[in-house]
């Protein structure tokens, strides 16, 4: 023991066996040992006693769009990770679409690797795109290092990034299932929402109405058959339509290789509190009612949904227009999904170890990084400390993200980090934010 660096010690450490009174021990960035709460410090370790705070494994988020380059005035590498370690995140995978250019070649994630390596706060890596033309490319990425590939089922919102058929669907998820790799899936199916009714103006109601569960239902359906047929590993991206949660689970017990994640505004917000032009509430697909939500968390208790990710969207400020037709569809919540989970998880009879389950364990098992998600031996060093107790109103002015805008403005929540530590370092101490230390990571080589 006479080579650890710092002990950190608690009341209450969330540990894979529970929670308990414990000195967790870090040498060379790892966690080297979790020791009774008593347990004497070695000689020359430094001691940080967080009394009766919690500490828990850094969150790891799997749905960021970090926009840079090419939109970086809508959100930045330095501005997203700076936010997710003032929210006790300490790894997330960017989106690959939004940025100019997308990740849909190896040379361009070159150059998203180049933009992302100075600017990083915490540890970073990189979903590829599945579009209609880049089958050729998808192996190139995957021996990259990136940790699977996105593709839509209906249009993204940006040209460049085109949704694929089903045909295409196909021949993307047969190369992918060939090499053993991950299809992560924004399922909505393009003819229910043509026939639905079009988006326009300011009542959610219409918007709402623009996006039926029949979207998301259909869509899931013909993956999973897909997916039966081909032995191939998906995943569904931000589940908004509980309906579709018995399928998932009938699949699942059928040996579907099929996980699913939900997000904090589906899981934290209604249909029927968004007023008419409040479009920072506005996402695709849409926050549905609060049956609905009810649902979903019975999907978090039961399993059927693996995990809470945020699907950070940021857009500037005048993109919101106050028209839910042509306003940009996306939630900004990098910096808060942890008290707005656990806000609504504690009014819920969730333990914060539910929440460490499926905000920080369930992501780290999707991209397989063995060592985030836990606190254990051998794990990185990376931690939230959390005063689960105290509360605080969220005012845009003090988020990190670029541009200042939320859809939990106002809100009263539960859940403070006082700090946030990458491989025992600490890079946010409730007020201040370190420099950037956070390392590119590449999906785990078997």
């Amino acid at each position: 023991m006479s080579e650890i660096e710092l002990v950190l010690r608690s009341t209450r450490v969330i540990t894979p066996e529970g929670t308990r009174a414990a000195s967790v021990a870090v040498k060379d960035g790892k966690i080297a040992a979790v020791l009774p709460h008593d347990a004497e410090a070695p000689a020359g370790a430094r001691v940080e006693d967080f009394g009766d705070d919690v500490l828990l494994p850094g969150l790891v988020d799997t749905h960021v769009h970090v926009n840079d380059p090419g939109r970086t005035h809508w959100e930045g590498f330095w501005t997203a990770t700076r936010a997710a370690a003032a929210g006790g995140i300490t790894t997330l995978v960017d989106m690959p679409l939004n940025s100019l250019p997308p990740t849909t070649t190896t040379e361009n994630l070159d150059v998203k690797r180049e933009v992302a390596r100075s600017k990083a706060h915490i540890d970073v890596g990189f979903w590829g795109g599945a579009i209609p033309g880049n089958v050729k490319d998808l192996r190139p990425l995957h021996e990259a290092g990136v940790f699977g590939f996105k593709c839509f089922l209906s249009p993204s919102g940006v040209e460049e990034f085109p949704e694929v058929d089903q045909e295409q669907l196909a021949a993307a998820l047969g190369e992918i299932a060939g090499f053993g790799g991950l299809l992560i899936v924004h399922a909505e199916d393009p003819g229910h929402l043509a026939a639905a009714p079009e988006a326009h103006g300011p009542k959610y109601a219409d918007f709402l109405a623009s996006r039926p569960r029949s979207s998301e239902n259909e869509a899931i359906a013909g993956l999973i058959d897909l997916a039966r047929k081909l032995d191939a590993r998906v995943h569904v991206l931000h589940l908004s339509s509980s309906d579709a949660l018995p399928m998932i689970a009938a699949a699942r017990a059928d040996g579907v290789r099929i996980t699913v994640e939900t997000c904090p505004h589906f899981l934290t917000l209604t249909a029927e509190e968004i007023p008419d032009g409040a479009t920072e509430f506005k996402c695709c697909p849409p926050i549905r009612e609060t049956g609905n939500q009810d649902a979903l968390w019975q999907g978090l208790a039961d399993g059927t949904i693996d995990c809470i990710v945020s699907d950070h969207s940021p857009s500037t400020v005048d993109l919101k227009t106050p028209d839910f037709g042509s306003a940009w569809g996306g939630i900004s919540s990098l910096q808060l999904g942890l008290p707005a989970i656990w806000t609504a998880a504690r009014e819920r009879g969730h333990s914060l170890e539910d929440v460490v389950r499926w905000m920080s364990a369930a992501p780290a098992a999707l991209v397989g990084l063995g060592a985030k998600g836990a606190i254990e031996p051998g794990r990185d060093a990376d931690f939230a400390v959390l005063s689960p107790d105290a509360t605080f109103t969220v005012d845009p002015a003090e988020l990190q993200h670029r541009n200042k805008i939320t859809a939990y403005a106002g809100k009263t929540l539960y859940g403070v980090v006082r700090s946030t530590w990458l491989r025992g370092r600490k890079i946010n101490d409730g007020t201040t934010l370190a420099e950037p230390t956070g390392e590119l990571l590449e999906r785990p080589r078997a």
